[in-house]
């Protein structure tokens, strides 16, 4: 789940089948009784008609908490020029980082690093489109150290500027949790 309608829809689908969700939140849902195995086949169901997925492997509740805590923080937009991915990984996650890149690689097909790109630069779309923050605010809200390595950024990942971009959008953005192809080559 990547936003607030996620959410929504999530606690909606658990309430259609007698099941009360104590709390809902990004990724994770808590109940005041455990689900019957009957009520989990419906809601593994139903769930998946709607492009969601219930998540009781390990390795994947750990990769769904990494992408959730970092769209989370981009959607915040108060990204210091001095983040460290690392460091906040390691801090949110409680455990090495070298250990959920690995498996974040090894599940994903694609590096920790290159999704928060891929998120990042899908914000700086989003912010472009409502043409109401220049290109240095933007760069200044999502951590970039300038406005030039914000459009290198930008162009590898999209192969064009981001002014190209601003005054040719066709308000097509991706949904965030497709973001996987890999960078152009500039």
């Amino acid at each position: 789940m990547v936003c607030n309608r996620c959410i929504m829809v999530v606690r909606q689908e658990f309430e259609k089948l007698g099941i009360k969700p104590v709390r809902v939140e990004l990724g994770f849902v808590e109940t005041d009784r455990p689900p019957t195995p009957g009520q989990m086949t419906q809601l593994d169901a139903s769930l998946k008609a709607l492009g969601f997925e219930i998540l009781d492997d390990a390795r994947k509740i750990i990769i769904e908490r990494i992408k959730t805590g970092l769209i989370a923080l981009i959607r915040e937009e108060a990204i210091d020029e001095h983040f460290s991915l690392v460091s906040y990984l390691s801090d949110y996650m409680h455990k090495e980082y070298s250990t959920l890149s690995k498996l974040f690689s090894a599940v994903e097909s694609i590096t920790i690093e290159q999704f928060f790109i891929l998120q990042k630069i899908e914000k700086v779309k989003e912010l472009l489109v409502y043409n109401e923050l220049s290109l240095s605010e933007i760069s200044y809200r999502l951590g970039y150290s300038s406005v030039a390595y914000l459009s290198s950024q930008f162009k590898k990942v999209t192969g064009q500027t981001p002014s190209r971009f601003r005054q040719n959008h066709d308000g097509k953005r991706k949904p965030l949790d497709t973001l996987k192809q890999p960078f152009n080559k500039v």
